[in-house]
């Protein structure tokens, strides 16, 4: 079975980051937006909304394959019900291709049968701030109120997403393998504690398979 990694983080705090440079110091393959692209060229959407549906959860639609009821959530329309069994599809045909590091999604969940690496990285709220600061482009400058209430918005909507997936809330240590905390930390730093990490995970998955 393939080795996949899967990055859920807060925004901000640099996850996006640390998946990419793990996946090159491993050589693995990385994907990311990459799942956005290729829904939307699947289903002709525009990236944008295939977007919202996918990472951010803004409809309350789930596979029924997942096993959980319906009877709290709105019923979702047929286009958002392709867009995420398209992404499910998606995940699973990548997962099937090799080694790889995949950033949201709600990979761990969906690739579940593959035994990923999960990790979660997070920061406090200066962290963020401060990394969203050097990501902005020219006539983006939000005050740091409204910067925070943007950072706290796409965070609950990623909380809320995992909702629909599983019982297990978005950030809590239990539904990961390994949390790292990159307040006021270089990510290139935290590289080589990562790189060692995932080594003894899939060195443990390895004989356990091995044990059978």
């Amino acid at each position: 079975m393939h080795k996949i990694i899967t990055v859920s983080r807060e925004f901000g705090s640099g996850g996006r980051e640390l998946g990419k440079r793990l996946a090159d110091a491993l050589g693995f393959a990385y994907y990311d937006r990459e799942i956005i692209t290729a829904i939307a060229e699947r289903s002709g959407l525009a990236e944008r909304y295939v977007e919202s549906v996918a990472e951010r959860g803004e409809t309350a639609y789930y596979p029924i394959t997942f096993g959980r009821t319906f009877a709290l959530l709105p019923a979702p329309s047929k286009i958002q019900m392709s867009v995420m069994v398209e992404q499910q599809k998606i995940l699973l045909e990548l997962a099937a291709k090799g080694d790889c590091v995949i950033v949201g999604r709600g990979a761990d969940v969906i690739l579940a049968e593959y035994r990923p690496l999960n990790l979660f990285v997070y920061a406090d709220m200066g962290s963020k701030l401060l990394r969203c600061r050097k990501r902005q482009g020219a006539g983006e400058r939000l005050s740091d109120d409204k910067l925070k209430k943007q950072i706290r918005a796409i965070d609950r909507q990623r909380a809320q997403y995992r909702k629909v997936l599983t019982d297990a809330r978005w950030g809590d240590k239990a539904g990961y393998h390994l949390c790292i905390n990159t307040t006021g930390l270089a990510i290139k730093a935290l590289l080589p504690t990562a790189v060692q990490f995932q080594q003894c995970y899939f060195e443990g998955v390895k004989d356990e398979n091995s044990s059978v």
